[in-house]
Parts: structure tokens; sequence; C-alpha cells
């Protein structure tokens, strides 16, 4: 399932839902169907997450390797666009907003 993240100052970013979530519950929200960030959360968020990054979490461990053989992707490549969102939106209007969509919760 992909998830649509929409910014009113940037445009859209999708994601593997897999990948959203994850990154979703780095900064404390659920991973309903539907939610937002308000312009006050961008800024703390992308804090998180930059933060998240430079722990180096991920949902999976780094012995672990895909059905391919390959090792899984680090959470930094994954974060990036949804960081640079956050922190681009963020600098926007008084109005700036991001919401997410999804086929169902997950």
């Amino acid at each position: 399932m992909l998830v649509k993240f929409l910014s009113s100052e940037t445009g859209e970013l999708m994601m593997f839902a897999d990948v959203a979530g994850t990154l979703l519950r780095a900064v404390g929200k659920e991973t309903t169907r539907r939610g937002t960030f308000t312009r006050d959360e961008m800024l703390p968020a992308a804090q998180l997450l930059r933060a998240a990054v430079a722990r180096g979490e991920s949902g999976a461990q780094a012995e672990e390797v895909d059905e391919g053989g390959e090792p899984p992707v680090a959470l930094g490549p994954r974060a990036w666009p949804l960081i640079d969102m956050l922190e681009r939106s963020a600098r926007g209007d008084a109005q700036a907003n991001i919401v997410w969509e999804a086929a169902a919760d997950f």
C-alpha cells in the first residue's frame, strides 16, 4: 500500500506504508488512513527524524537481507524526503500544512 503526503508548500511525496509507518511512529504520529502535521508540529517532527537517522534506527537489523539477498535500505535515505518536506513547509505561510492519505490504516 502507498501513502501519499501532500504539502501546501512543496507538493506531494509517496512512499510504501511500511516506511511511512516507521517514520510516523518515530515522530509520535498514529498510522491512520489520514493524518496531518500542523505548522507547529513540523520542525519538531523533522528534528526527531534527524535524530533517528543519526542513531541509525530502522525497522530491520543490519545483518538482515531481503529475498533478493540485498541488505535493507537504511532509514536515512527513506527519511530525508519527509524531513525536507517538513522543514520547507514549516518555513511556509501561517496556513502551511501537511496531510497524508492511504487506502487504510497501516
